[in-house]
Formats: structure tokens, sequence, C-alpha cells
């Protein structure tokens, strides 16, 4: 069986940006591991229209990152997450970009507690530094929604002890 050439750039585009599309899909899902698999899902996406985005103005991480927010809101509607029990665990020796530090798995733990809405709006305003309106325009929402939705995770975030706000001493 002949196996068809990869796209002309889509290997290089996988090989340059692969470790920040799987970490914006570990802070989308609160998991690193779902998180993966959010980048497999948009890198599977983009190789099928590589064709339209392979060209200079293409934008393909922004076309995976889109399908990753899609694919993020989707899975929270449904109830299987398509697990399937085993006898055996598989080996878990493999370090991900979570277990580098406390305050990486201290941040990501406080996003998983997070309704997966709240937890996207966060990731797009701050992470992927996108304005309110973008996040709308994305998610389908109001502007007004994204402020809410901002607004509620940071005050939980807050209260879980994440934040601390500073204060400029008096003297």
């Amino acid at each position: 069986m002949l196996r068809r050439a990869e796209p002309a750039g889509y290997e290089d585009f996988v090989a340059s940006r692969y470790r920040e599309i799987v970490r914006f899909g570990a802070l989308l899902s609160g998991d690193g591991r779902l998180g993966e698999d959010l980048a497999q899902e948009g890198l599977i996406a983009a190789y099928r229209s590589w064709h339209r985005l392979g060209v200079p103005d293409g934008r393909p991480e922004a076309y995976v990152r889109r399908v990753m927010v899609r694919t993020a809101m989707r899975a929270r509607r449904r109830r299987w997450r398509g697990e399937v029990p085993t006898g055996e665990l598989p080996d878990a020796s493999r370090v991900g970009f979570a277990d580098q530090s406390d305050l990486s798995v201290q941040v990501l733990a406080s996003l998983r507690r997070l309704p997966a809405d709240q937890r996207v709006v966060l990731v797009l305003r701050f992470w992927a530094d996108a304005s309110e309106a973008e996040v709308a325009q994305t998610l389908g929402i109001a502007v007004g929604t994204v402020k809410s939705r901002t607004s509620r995770a940071l005050a939980t975030l807050r209260a879980s002890g994440l934040f601390v706000e500073s204060s400029k001493e008096t003297s």
C-alpha cells in the first residue's frame, strides 16, 4: 500500500507549534492528556484542510484553535467520554508540561474545577489574548455573556486561593 506524501508545510507547522497547541488544549480541558486529544482533533482537521491552510495567509494555528475550542465545548455536553475499562493500566512515565512546576499543577487543578464554558472563556481571554468581542464571535455568544462568565470564573479562582490580591503597603 502506497502512502500519500504529507502536504507541503504541514509537517513543519506541526513540528514548530505542537507544544503550544497541546498546552492550549490542556488549558481548555483542564487536563494534560485531554489537551493532547484536543490537539490531535485540531491537527487532523488542519491536515484535511491543508490545501486551504497551507497558503501564506491561511492561518493554520487559528483554525486548529477554533476546532479545539468547539471540540472542548461539545465534549462538556456529552456524558460518555469514550473511556474503556482495562485490566492493566498503561505506563504513565511521560512527563507532561503540567508536571514541570507546582504552579502549573495548581493552575490546571483550579481550571479543572471550573465549568467548561467558564474555563474556555478564561483560556481564550487571558492565555490566547483574545478580546471580549473575539471570544464572543468564536463561541457564538454575546459579549455580555463573555463578561459574566469571566467574572464568575475569576471569582471562583479567587475564592479557591489561587489568586492573592495585591495591596500597596502604607507607610
